[in-house]
């Protein structure tokens, strides 16, 4: 899995000449926490040793020509600690359903009943273990990366009100500050969740 760049504000679509350093600041902090939540949605995805239907959630079925999410033809149940069930709505998908599991970077075999399928989830190997601490710092940096991002265009657009006279010196010093503040806080929440999932694994 790769790490998904958060939807856009509802606040950048305002027009941007009637925004003040507070505006920035907040628009600053919704991408922030934007990120954090597609970070979350990302290293949901990743596999453990313990049986979870979020682990296929970024399975896609080509259904009729079109790729559709999993969680669109089937139910997913934990059927126990190491097992899941998958249970199509229409039965005819399940050669498909079964054929994009098995294409997936998931390393698993579906077992296949003609009703439903069942997956067993191995025990990580040390290796494959390693593979997704490394998976998981990647995605963890893209989502730093973003944060950066979001830093620097906040502190750009208060640079360019200040250009422009609408505001003075002392105030860009102050909404700096702040959104700098902002950058460090969710760096932070970046390394815990980072951390978590590390722990999961």
């Amino acid at each position: 899995p790769s790490f998904s760049p958060p939807p856009r504000s509802s606040l950048s679509c305002a027009a941007t000449d009637d925004l003040g350093v507070d505006d920035y600041c907040l628009l600053c902090e919704e991408k922030m926490s934007n990120t954090i939540s597609a970070l979350q949605t990302s290293l949901q995805s990743l596999r453990t040793g313990r049986a979870s239907p979020n682990i296929l959630d970024r399975i896609n079925v080509d259904y009729y020509g079109a790729p559709t999410p999993l969680s669109s033809l089937a139910t997913v149940s934990v059927s126990s600690s190491q097992q899941l069930t998958v249970s199509p709505f229409d039965k005819s998908t399940i050669g498909d359903i079964e054929k994009s599991i098995t294409e997936s970077d998931l390393g698993l075999t579906p077992s296949n009943s003609g009703d439903v399928i069942r997956l067993n989830i191995p025990p990580l190997t040390e290796e494959r273990r390693r593979e997704l601490m490394k998976v998981c710092k990647g995605i963890a940096e893209d989502a730093k990366v973003s944060v950066r991002n979001a830093r620097r265009d906040a502190v750009d657009k208060c640079k360019k009100l200040e250009k422009k006279g609408v505001i003075g010196e002392d105030e860009l010093k102050n909404g700096e500050i702040d959104i700098d503040e902002l950058a460090k806080g969710y760096v932070k929440k970046v390394e815990e969740v980072q951390k978590s999932k590390e722990e999961e694994l």
